[in-house]
Order: C-alpha cells, then structure tokens, then sequence
C-alpha cells in the first residue's frame, strides 16, 4: 500500500482542476484592436478556457480494516488535463485578417483536498490472516511465514514459559473452529510477498479395504489472479509408503497424477500443469492392499538422541483383509446424556444417529436404551432381541424420551448398564456412553469399571465411549475406553454428531476377533504399550498399537485371539525396521493423547515429564504446553548467526512470542456442565460465519476479474461522464448488496 499512496501523492503533483487562457502582453501596435477582437470573440460564444481533453480518473481503493475512522470522506475522481501544444493562427495575408498573436494554454496546480483528507486517515500497513483448512481430524504441527526481512514460525513450549510471552493486542492465531487454523501477521506492507508453509497430520480414512485422504485444495475466487496476465500453476507431489509389505492398488483420484516409481509398498506420484483456473475442489486419494485375509505387521524404528526416552519404537498393526469373516453377535446397551445441555441439535442429531445404529443391528442381536440426567429411564428392564416390532418400538420412545433436562449423572447408568448385560452370555456385550458433560467422580468411575471388567474376564462388557462439545472430559472418555477395550471418538461441531457417531458405533460393533495378546514380552526386556489394554480388531477399521520396548525383536512374532465361532486364531507377524518412515512423527498425536489420559487418571508427574518431551518434540500441543508465534528478523538471525559460530554461547537476537489458542481440549468444564450450559460447539458465533461467507460470496465474483492495478489502469482511461456513471453505479450495487446481506443475516431466521 506505501507504493501506491506513493503513486497517488505523485499524480497530485501533475494534476489541477481548472486551466484558463492567459493574454500575452500586447504588442505597441494593434493592441487595442487585438483586445477588441478578443472580447469580440468571446461575445460571440468562444469558450474562455480552451483546454478541452479527455479527463483521467484515479479509483483508489482503501481496506476498511486498515482505516482508523469510520467516517472517511468519499474519494472523488480526479481530473488531470495535459496541457496542449501552442498553436499558430493564420497570417493576416492569407484570410485577409489582422495577424494574430500566438496563444498558449497553460496549467495551473491546485490541492485535491477531499483525497488528500481521505487518504490520511489511512494506514500504509494492515494485518493479514492466513487461514488454513486441515480437514475433519486435523491437528496443526507448525507454520512458517516469511515476509521480507521478517519470519514467523510456531513452536511448541511448556506451560511454565508462558511468563516470557509477550501479549499480542490483536488476534494472533490458533483454531477460529475445528479442523480450521489461522494465523494473524501484523503490519504487512501493501505489495509484499507472503510466504506461507503449514504442517498438519490427519487420520487416513478407511472403508471396505480401502484407504483414502483427503487434502483441503480448493482456491477461492477472491485469490486467482487475472487470467492472461498472470501464469497459474499447480503442483501435486504425492508419495505413499504403506509399510505393510504387500502390494498397493489405486482406487481412485479427485486430480490427475502421473505414477513417477513404484518400488515394493511404495508408490510415488506428481502433476504440475499450468492452469486457467485454480481448483474448485479438494484433493482426494485413495488406495488400498492386496490381501485375501487378516493379515498384520511389526514396524520398529531405534530411539534418536533428541527421543525423550531411549528404548526403541514399535508399532503393531492389523488389517481386516477383504475377507468376509463373520462378525460378533453382539448385546448393545446406549447409554445417552438427556440433561439439559443436549436440548436442541445435539440430541436431536444423537437420535438420528442412534435410530441409525439400530436399523444396522441384525437378527440375534440384544438391545436395550438407557437415558440420563438427574435421573435414569431406559427402554425396557432387560435386553431385547432385534426385530421390527422392537426397533419401531425403541424408535417411539426416544420421540418421547429424548428430551433435554436435568444434571449429568454418569456413574448410576453405566453401572445399570452393566447388569443388564450380565446375563448376555451368547454374545459380545458392548456399552455404548455419549456425553457432553463432566462430572466430579471421573476417577473413581474408571477404577470401579477397571475393577469390574477385570472381575468378569474374557466375556467383560466393551465400553466404548463418544464425546460431545468441549465442556466433557475427552480424556476421561479416552481412558474408560482404553480399559474397556472399546474405541473412543468424538464431535466438536453440531453438523458432524450424526455422521461421527454413525462411524464410531460401525468401528466398534464389527468385530472379528476378541480378546488379542502378542507374545512379544517373551521375547523383550521390557515392552509398554501406550494404550491401557489391547482392543479387539474390527472388520470396519485397522488397528494400531503402539509402544516402547528394549531388547530385540526376533523376525516374526505372533498374536492370538478369538473368532466369532470361538475358535482361536493366530496371526504371524513380520517385524520390519523401516528408517524412511518417520515413526515418531506418525505415531505422535496418538501417543500424546493416551499418555496425557494415563497422567490424568494417575496423576503421575513423570508421566506429565513424558508427554511434555514428546510434545515439543514432535511439535503437537498437549495439554502441558502451548503453541506459540516466534517472529524473528532474519538480518539480526544471519548476523546472529555468524557471530555464534565465532563467540560461543551466545544466546541469538530477542525473539517476539505470541500466543496460539484453542488448540486444547481441557480435563473439562465442570461449572458449565451443572449450570447446564449450551453444549460448546464452535468458538465463533454462527452468525459471524455467516457474515464472513457473505462477504466473500458478494466480494469473490469482482475480485475475480479486477485487481487495483488493473481498475486504476481502466479507470484512468475513463472520460468525465464514463467515470460519473460508473461511481453511480457502484454506489448503487454497494447500496444494493449490503442491504441483501443485511437483510438475510438478521432476518433471515424470523417468521416475520
């Protein structure tokens, strides 16, 4: 923007607002005639100021955001009139006339004041927010963001260094909602070239044996540049390394790929292409193994000098296969929070989901429904068998009974829960608990449950567990269901309750084989895995375990376990040191959040130490650190640099911290959770959103096809009645459109 209020301070130094005709002094003979017949001339309807050219208009355009005052004059479009060249009038001898003298139109200056009053309330500098889509399950690993001199980038520290960060007086960055990060750069000079790079890990989502991610990759309108002056390129550089030793097929792409090497498990892909448009969709890519039945691995990968612990890694997975092995006949029991922060959305979209699961069950299959608050109601006072009569029953009284009231009682349902499905003795009983609150007895709910399920054995309830909002405990939700060998999952969002809870019940009520040990620990000094117990293996999803371990692995191990049949079954797996996958990186988010549930229910310091090391070590927030903004200037780091080489010790230029936010998820929010408080879903209010797409929608199809280079350029070639109509007319769209933006954000929900 210093560019261009510098070209506009020089166009004022060119223009002026009226020019006239200046007599030259009169020559000693003829004078009075001359005046006469000028005067003459002018009574007879020659004009008095003869420099008549086509005007040029001058558009300037001003960020609201970077304006100090609301009220700013209105920039009027201004004139400049080259002068013309003097001109000879005919001799006296050729017309018969008198000779006339030379006549010569000059220019006179004057201020544009109403610009000039305008443009000082501008600023040369604004804040630019960069804003990155990670997808659904998205976690943020860090950014850079290099503008001339200046960098930024994100570290990871631990809560205890907060004390050296410096406030921010803007809003710095972090999540504006799930799955959505931004970043805010101060003071970014209009015309500098941003240089952004983000880094973020995401679950690969797999259904029906295959594998596929999806990458947010659409552009919007408002960033393509012109078409036909600017060359558009995109770049797709794709690499996948399965691991798993077994053949990879592609099953499908969103945009076109070109296979560059295939090398085993390992498949490399790549597309650059110039481009009129950049693309209006994201980017997916699926693939999925070779395999005719369930078949697993061992990954192992030694410990590095910056690990936080110095046993080595491993990670176990299992893969369902395409065979159609039998599933579990299964005694399910749901156990929903009705209190009154559910009313509304939540509950009604928790209904849909679990009216869903329901119509999913089979014959032979037992059922039965609990809801709580400050009190407990279920379906029936034992399990049903599935059948239609039964479903359309269990259907009627969630109508009835899904309603929105009361306190959040946890423990006396889960434990009514657990005596109805002690008399499942012919199937697998699952409890499935979904919450949005947190309750004072978290602790003692998951030692009575440890204890109990210990107590019952091989045939103990699954408990798997569903988190709603951000007011319940996910950690305490993420540790019961590590005991219950369940699975655990959850939604931050209203819109995606129905879908994520449609998943997480598929996930858990599929299983194939129950009941699974390795054999590793008799080959090991010493082998943890991160999880509280092993969970079954699902037709629906693979498994991943993880852990440290010391010792050597031999070449295969094997794992055991029960079919549906309950017939044992026993799975070879072969154990590959890989050194090009990075493990650490991979295995890091899942890692921090089961150790951070492990320290919550223990309160184990050493514990916290753990998570704390790793966090920063691999650069994922936690619930011990925080994520900060370093900005740095990069001529004191180079001279910074040179001088640590020379002088050592020194500690390098003073760095500016800025704090990230809603990158936690907390131990919960227990005064929210008895004051019943609206569940909390997304950090910005809807009707915020909605304004932001408005104004993208009504801003996007202009800046599409003009720049402010390109309108000046246009404007400047305008005459006096073209830039008249068109400053009328772009008032009268302005006018036009924020009155329909007006009208359907704040009216738009009213019946009136």
């Amino acid at each position: 923007m210093e560019d261009f209020a510098r070209a506009v301070e020089d166009g004022l130094k060119l223009s002026s607002g009226w020019c006239s005709r200046r007599r030259a002094p009169a020559a000693a003979a003829g004078g009075d005639a001359a005046d006469a017949d000028g005067r003459a001339a002018r009574r007879r309807g020659r004009p008095r100021c003869c420099c008549r050219s086509a005007p040029t208009a001058y558009a300037v355009v001003v960020d609201p955001a970077a304006v100090d005052t609301p009220d700013v004059a209105q920039l009027p479009a201004l004139r400049v009139r080259p002068p013309r060249p003097a001109r000879a009038h005919p001799a006296a001898d050729e017309g018969g006339r008198p000779r006339r003298r030379l006549r010569a139109r000059r220019r006179h200056r004057h201020r544009a004041r109403a610009l000039v009053g305008a443009l000082r309330h501008a600023r040369r500098e604004c804040d630019v927010r960069l804003v990155v889509p990670m997808g659904e399950q998205g976690s943020i690993l860090g950014a850079e963001v290099t503008i001339g001199s200046r960098a930024y980038n994100t570290q990871v520290i631990e809560v205890e260094e907060q004390t050296k960060v410096n406030s921010a007086k803007f809003e710095s960055g972090g999540l504006l909602k799930p799955g959505l990060f931004f970043l805010t750069i101060p003071q970014v000079e209009g015309g500098a070239d941003i240089f952004a790079t983000f880094r973020w890990s995401q679950k690969l989502l797999y259904d029906n044996g295959n594998f596929s991610v999806d990458i947010p990759f659409r552009f919007p309108y408002f960033v393509n540049p012109l078409p036909k002056v600017f060359m558009k390129k995109e770049k797709i550089q794709l690499t996948v390394n399965s691991g798993f030793s077994k053949e990879v097929l592609l099953q499908g792409t969103s945009h076109p790929l070109k296979e560059k090497a295939r090398q085993g498990d390992k498949l490399s892909f790549r597309h650059e292409a110039i481009v009129e448009n950049w693309s209006s969709k994201d980017f997916n890519f699926s693939y999925s193994v070779y395999s005719g039945d369930l078949f697993g691995g061992v990954l192992v990968q030694p410990s590095t000098l910056r690990d936080y612990d110095d046993r080595d890694r491993f990670c176990i997975y299992f893969l369902p296969g395409n065979s159609n092995k039998k599933v579990f006949r299964k005694a399910v029991v749901f156990v929903v929070d009705t209190s009154g922060s559910m009313k509304g959305r939540p509950l009604k979209n928790v209904k849909k989901a679990v009216s869903t699961a329901l119509s999913e069950l089979v014959q032979g299959d037992y059922f039965d429904i609990i809801t709580f608050n400050d009190e407990l109601h279920s379906f029936s006072s034992c399990l049903e068998q599935v059948n239609d009569k039964a479903i359309a029953s269990a259907t009627d009284w969630m109508n009835s009974n899904f309603v929105g009231e009361g306190g959040t009682d946890i423990m006396h349902p889960l434990n009514e829960a657990m005596a109805l499905l002690s008399s499942a003795h012919d199937a697998l009983p699952q409890i499935y608990l979904m919450t949005d609150g947190s309750v004072d007895d978290e602790h003692n709910i998951c030692q009575t449950m440890k204890t109990e399920l210990n107590n019952r054995g091989s045939k103990s309830p699954r408990i798997s567990t569903f988190g709603l909002g951000s007011y319940c405990n996910h950690y305490f939700l993420r540790m019961l269901a590590s005991i219950g060998k369940g699975h655990y999952d959850s939604a931050l969002e209203t819109g995606a309750i129905e879908s994520r809870i449609v998943s997480w019940f598929r996930r858990a009520s599929n299983t194939v084989v129950a009941n699974v040990t390795i054999d590793a620990t008799t080959h090991l000094d010493e082998f943890e895995v991160d999880s509280e117990y092993i969970p079954d293996i699902s037709a629906k999803s693979p498994l991943c375990i993880s852990g440290k371990y010391q010792g050597k692995f031999p070449e295969t191990v094997k794992a055991k376990g029960y079919l549906a049949d309950m017939k044992e079954i026993s799975i070879e797996l072969k154990v590959q040191h890989i050194k090009e996958i990075p493990l650490d990186k991979v295995l890091a988010a899942q890692q921090v959040g089961l150790l951070t549930a492990k320290a919550w229910l223990s309160a184990d310091k050493q514990l916290e130490r753990k998570v704390i090391k790793l966090s920063v070590q691999n650069s994922v927030p936690s619930e011990y650190t925080s994520m900060v903004l370093v900005q740095t200037n990069q001529d004191k780091v180079d001279a910074a640099q040179k001088v640590k080489q020379k002088l050592k010790g020194h500690k390098g230029p003073d760095e500016l911290r800025i704090p990230l936010h809603g990158l936690k998820l907390g131990f919960g929010d227990r005064d929210a959770t008895k004051e019943n408080l609206v569940t909390g879903f997304e950090d910005i209010p809807p009707e915020k959103l909605q304004i932001f797409d408005k104004a993208a929608g009504c801003c996007s199809s202009v800046a599409d096809c003009l720049c402010c280079m390109c309108c000046i350029k246009a404007c400047s070639k305008m005459n006096d009645q073209c830039a008249i109509v068109m400053t009328q007319l772009c008032a009268a769209l302005a006018c036009l459109g924020c009155y329909e933006c007006c009208a359907e954000v704040c009216c738009g929900g009213s019946d009136s």
